[in-house]
């Protein structure tokens, strides 16, 4: 499928944001862990968290998505052996996650997805669940899904590389079913936002735990357990970006709602990004209110908030001068390069554009419309029909239907605001 998209000089409306990805996943997870029944109120539908159902229900709970609500029966931490791989799509946080609730069970489960899934790196998870007294491999040797764990973890001492914060934070969820206290340090800590997530979850569930300020040491308490709950999912600010980024870069007035000012999720700060490069962003009682306006080159450390590459990358052509982005070098393990891709893909759309080793650097640029290609990554194909906003002519998407992993209605709801966009084949 392909995303068509024309010049648009202006944005007018109001867009209701979907609900987290980040947050539903932890939900279900935590809701399998847990006795007793959840109910996780107005849940992300994609398939991504789709995924993280499918995995789950192979793991013993009995999971409801038919209504507006889900349901979740969990397993009060006794997961069942499952009868086949469990098939976790383009889902990498599933596939963390699960990784760490399957070292609870003393079977093998093999933990598996699509090709994209299949080149995110697993090993520090794996060596760091091993240390717990886990047994897991990479099955192709290769640090890679798809991957073999048996349990139980016992608990004790562990090192976790946080290049991704889902390996910290598969640890975080699994840890406290052990029979004995976990201490984890942490090194090369990254996206500490979503460890932050992760903690909370934690906090509200009543799970006893030691952290340093840093987030570079934890020690769980071992032999807990989770109690069933219900839990309304905020909004997704990592969704919200595109829409904050598209009011930037056009003649724009449009109302972001049901966002959550408070919530802990890193991409809030994209507000800021895009303040600190003298966009118009108002809190306002019904909403986060966007108006386009010239905006000007800045310096972004992007290491909390590395999801947020692609759209700001496409920002920094729009800017006037020189945008710099560093400090996210770990923007290379997500579904694809996002680093390598976006220089790739603006520059195909005359963008003026350096790849750096952690980071992009990217010169004011006269957009012209182009086929690029989306590289079956969400954030890549949502970014590049930004670009197509402000390009001249005509900009052509491929592989648009990688959108439905976390935002399926993107594309229409860009349109109800006035953008020229629209699928294709």
């Amino acid at each position: 499928m392909y995303i068509l998209v024309k010049t648009t000089e202006k944005l007018r409306g109001e867009v209701a944001i979907p609900t987290s990805k980040s947050h539903t996943i932890r939900g279900v997870v935590i809701g399998t862990l847990a006795e007793g029944i959840t109910t996780l109120k107005n849940p992300l539908v994609s398939e991504d968290t789709l995924a993280s159902v499918n995995g789950c229900r192979h793991l013993g709970a009995k999971i409801d998505t038919s209504g507006i609500d889900w349901t979740i029966e969990g397993t009060n931490g006794k997961i069942c052996r499952p009868e086949e791989p469990l098939n976790l799509a383009n889902s990498g946080t599933s596939l963390n996650l699960l990784t760490g609730v399957a070292s609870l069970g003393d079977f093998d489960v093999i933990l598996d997805g699509d090709e994209s899934l299949r080149t995110r790196p697993v090993q520090p998870l794996l060596d760091a669940l091993n240390q717990l007294g886990a047994y897991g491999i990479s099955i192709r040797g290769n640090g890679r899904p798809p991957v073999k764990i048996k349990g139980k973890i016992k608990g004790g001492k562990t090192e976790v590389n946080g290049i991704s914060s889902q390996f910290v934070s598969s640890l975080l969820i699994s840890t406290p079913l052990a029979e004995e206290d976990t201490e984890i340090r942490v090194v090369n800590i990254r996206e500490v936002p979503y460890i932050e997530m992760t903690l909370k979850w934690l906090d509200e569930r009543g799970i006893v735990y030691e952290k340093k300020e840093d987030y570079t040491y934890f020690k769980i308490k071992g032999k807990q357990r989770y109690n069933a709950f219900e839990k309304t999912i905020p909004a997704d600010w990592s969704s919200a970006t595109f829409f904050l980024v598209a009011g930037a870069i056009t003649d724009s007035d449009i109302l972001l709602k049901g966002l959550d000012i408070n919530d802990v999720q890193g991409d809030r700060m994209v507000m800021e990004y895009l303040r600190k490069m003298g966009a118009d962003i108002r809190i306002e009682k019904d909403g986060v209110r966007v108006k386009g306006r010239k905006l000007k080159g800045v310096e972004l450390d992007l290491n909390n908030t590395p999801d947020a590459l692609p759209a700001m990358a496409v920002c920094g052509c729009f800017a006037e001068g020189t945008t710099r982005i560093y400090n996210v070098a770990h923007a290379r393990i997500k579904e694809t390069d996002r680093i390598k891709v976006m220089a790739e893909e603006l520059s195909r759309m005359n963008g003026r554009i350096e790849e750096t080793s952690d980071g992009l650097i990217i010169h004011h640029s006269n957009l012209k419309g182009n086929e690029v290609n989306g590289h079956y990554d969400h954030r890549i194909v949502m970014a590049l029909s930004l670009a197509g906003l402000i390009a001249t002519g005509v900009t052509r998407v491929t592989t648009a239907e990688a959108v439905s992993v976390t935002f399926p209605d993107f594309i229409e709801l860009m349109a109800k605001i006035g953008a020229d966009i629209k699928k294709e084949g």
